[in-house]
């Protein structure tokens, strides 16, 4: 039987068709970088310079047949740059572009974006366990996801280095100069391996800062990450696997801070709560979340497209691995956020002028 098809249906399908290509043309490509990123093969072209497929694999400990087939696969796709594409295949010099270390190298560059190819690394090893929770109504722990915590990590760890102390923070005025004068103490709660909690303490040398986790696996990375990187601030930083609910913390603190984790958990509610306990006479707290349309628009613009990306994939099914969640997904939009605060006894909610493209800022007064 041959289907009749209108003519802007069939527009529709063909640029359907075009897009899933595209899409998937990225997604191999993100693949192909994080096996890049994996093997230490981007870092070699960037330090030792040029090479041919012998020449990496040599310096990289892997077999020169992979070696040419990765190169020219990267030389193909152009995200090397191949100096003379006529040459014998063993011939074959392959280089970086100028720039392109950044984005793949350099773990401090505000373009680094090695970390999203983690997410689809993550994405793919999960999508069984994450099909069986969306039959059942469960959901799939953190523990199934082992690349989305580092690669998390390794997202952020540029913007807490160059922005977190030099632009976010200080849109607290009166907290900022406080901390700045005086010292006084911070919580950075669901500090994860504690980038945030170094640059915190860095950006206000006068200040104790602790992070606070319940991940034990993520408290022992930060440890080591304060032993090995940040022993310039040890002596001013604790990291500690303990409930912001603990009575004995309550009270000290002039800043808290919640950075991209307020719609991952579980409990939101609860926690706001108890971070209010935390804070001291004139303490605020920094919720950094995503920056989300205020409505539901479809189709939505890219940012919007990726947060919801991350919603299916990650952060919901993670949420819901608790029992009695609340369910929130990534999408956390500014209403439901000042919902969630007045129900945790805050007084005032104000959005914070800070222009960034991915996250928005949430100043929270008890």
């Amino acid at each position: 039987m041959t289907v009749t098809t209108a003519p802007d249906a069939e527009a529709r399908r063909d640029a359907l068709a075009e897009r899933l290509f595209a899409a998937a043309l990225g997604a191999f490509d993100l693949l192909t970088v994080a096996l890049g990123d994996r093997l230490g093969l981007y870092r070699s072209l960037a330090e030792d310079g040029p090479a041919t497929p012998a020449e990496l694999a040599s310096r990289a400990g892997i077999a020169p047949r992979y070696a040419r087939e990765w190169l020219e696969q990267q030389g193909v796709g152009g995200l090397l740059e191949v100096d003379d594409p006529a040459a014998p295949a063993d011939e074959r010099r392959y280089r970086l572009p100028e720039g392109s270390a950044e984005v793949l190298v350099d773990p401090d560059s505000m373009s680094t974006m090695t970390p999203l190819a983690q997410f689809v690394v993550g994405a793919a090893d999960s999508l069984a366990d994450l099909a069986a929770a969306y039959r059942t109504g469960g959901g799939v722990a953190w523990d199934a996801y082992p690349e989305i915590p580092l690669a998390q990590d390794a997202m952020n760890r540029p913007a807490f280095r160059e922005l977190l102390t030099t632009e976010w923070t200080p849109a607290l005025a009166d907290i900022h100069v406080r901390l700045t004068a005086q010292g006084g103490r911070i919580a950075d709660v669901a500090c994860g391996m504690g980038w945030s909690t170094i640059a915190l303490a860095r950006g206000y040398p006068l200040a104790k800062v602790d992070g606070l986790d319940l991940d034990r696996t993520s408290i022992e990375q930060a440890g080591q990450r304060l032993t090995t990187d940040a022993s310039d601030v040890a002596d001013r930083v604790t990291f500690q696997a303990r409930d912001a609910a603990d009575p004995q913390l309550a009270g000290r603190y002039d800043l808290a801070m919640i950075f991209e984790a307020l719609h991952d958990m579980a409990h939101p509610v609860d926690v706001l709560r108890a971070v209010r306990g935390l804070l001291a006479p004139g303490g605020a707290l920094l919720v950094v979340d995503e920056r989300v349309n205020d409505t539901f628009v479809a189709p939505g613009d890219e940012i919007e497209r990726v947060m919801y990306d991350y919603s299916v994939l990650f952060c919901l099914p993670n949420g819901l691995a608790e029992p009695g969640s609340a369910g929130t997904g990534t999408v956390l939009r500014p209403a439901a956020l000042g919902r969630l605060a007045a129900d945790a006894g805050f007084a005032g909610v104000t959005i914070l002028p800070i222009d960034h493209p991915t996250f928005r800022f949430y100043r929270l007064d008890p």
